[in-house]
């Protein structure tokens, strides 16, 4: 059908004018305002996925429950299952008298650590003796396994210490020396709060599913609707018809920022280190290419449930499984290491990362920019020739 829509000179159909720009934008709103559902869903979303992710995901090792099988029932060994007792890492749910009980609570599942301590285990104390002690963990799931190996083999460095101590002051000796002692800081995350990693992570991963959910059907919508003949028969032009279609959804998604921000902060206590003004310009950038990806599906597809599948597929799952979220990129296998350069959320939170652990700027973070800024430009570009080709 010829009109002016998608049949304009090239430097025509490129000029935009704020008169039809804002009344494709006004239009687009009424269609949310109106569907109020889809928009609460939209503002909900943020938050759901937070807390979810937030609590669900929390790496961070805390009370594991733990039985104890003290055989040598003495201060000396009482004093190490109070080192236990008294971490948060550990939970003492109970002791046991033998093997068969102990391996019944790891079997059902009513404790994840188990420390067995022998009968002369106060004894070889005493005489300068070295002990052996064991600590069974269910190794079912591997990660929080090795977490607990470590907070176990921690405590028992800090018992030596303590006994050490004790024999120094007891036998008047000097303090004993040590030839070489590591001084081990973590910077940036020095609680090493899981929060802190995944709250950032997560921002990336809400605007990646509101930009799917919400762009991915606006242009298919109006094809099914049969509105579309509509709107090319009238002066609007292909640029005014697509920034008008995604400026309403981009003031939700800026919306989402601002909450998964605030909810970051004052619900995780999720220290912002760097500009915020940078964080929410970055995001606009990120928001911005992720819009026009799921509107140049919409326009390709042009069936809303096929274009909302199928962006809900190509932007969330690479987001959550590629971009360092979910999986360390270094442990993955070298062709998907070189996939992960394709998915712009990798860039997206490598920037939010930074700017919430580290606190640095753009002198720190161009390079990820400049990908997102590319993926933006790709994005609106693709946009706007799909819809002209659609339309001639």
């Amino acid at each position: 059908m010829p009109s002016r829509t998608g049949n304009g000179d090239e430097k025509g159909d490129t000029m935009i004018k704020f008169q039809r720009l804002k009344a494709v934008a006004h239009k687009e709103a009424l269609h949310i305002l109106r569907d109020w559902r889809s928009l609460l869903l939209a503002l909900a979303i943020p938050m759901f996925l937070l807390l979810l992710f937030g609590y669900a995901l929390n790496t961070d090792l805390n009370h594991v429950p733990t039985v104890v099988w003290d055989q040598s029932n003495t201060p000396e060994s009482r004093d190490l299952v109070g080192l236990f007792a008294g971490s948060p890492s550990f939970l003492i749910r109970g002791h046991v008298e033998n093997y068969r009980d102990l391996q019944q609570t790891l079997d059902t599942g009513r404790a994840m650590v188990a420390l067995v301590i022998p009968r002369d285990f106060a004894g070889r104390i005493a005489a300068d003796k070295p002990v052996s002690l064991q600590v069974l963990v269910d190794g079912s799931d591997s990660k929080r396994a090795r977490l607990a190996l470590g907070y176990a083999t921690s405590i028992g460095q800090l018992y030596n210490q303590k006994v050490n101590a004790r024999r120094v002051e007891s036998r008047g000796m000097s303090e004993l020396v040590t030839p070489a002692e590591l001084d081990a800081r973590v910077w940036y995350n020095p609680d090493l709060r899981g929060p802190n990693v995944i709250i950032p992570g997560i921002i990336a991963i809400v605007m990646v599913v509101i930009a799917a959910m919400l762009t991915s059907v606006t242009v298919a919508r109006e094809w099914e609707m049969g509105t579309m003949e509509q709107l090319i028969s009238t002066p609007i032009r292909v640029p005014e018809l697509v920034l008008g279609k995604v400026v309403p959804y981009f003031v939700i998604g800026m919306t989402d920022v601002a909450i998964a921000v605030v909810m970051g902060k004052w619900l995780f206590h999720v220290p912002l280190r760097g500009s915020v003004v940078l964080l929410f310009v970055l995001a606009a950038i990120f928001l911005t290419g992720a819009l026009f990806f799921g509107l140049t599906l919409s326009i390709v597809l042009r069936v809303q449930m096929i274009a909302n599948q199928i962006s809900l597929v190509a932007s969330y799952m690479p987001t959550l499984m590629l971009s360092g979220f979910s999986f360390a990129i270094a442990n993955m296998p070298e062709p998907i290491q070189i996939l992960t350069y394709l998915v712009p959320g990798r860039y997206f939170i490598t920037i939010l990362r930074g700017i919430y652990l580290k606190g640095v700027g753009l002198e720190v973070l161009w390079s990820s920019v400049l990908f997102l800024v590319l993926f933006a430009v790709i994005m609106v570009t693709a946009a706007h020739k799909k819809m002209r080709l659609k339309l001639e």
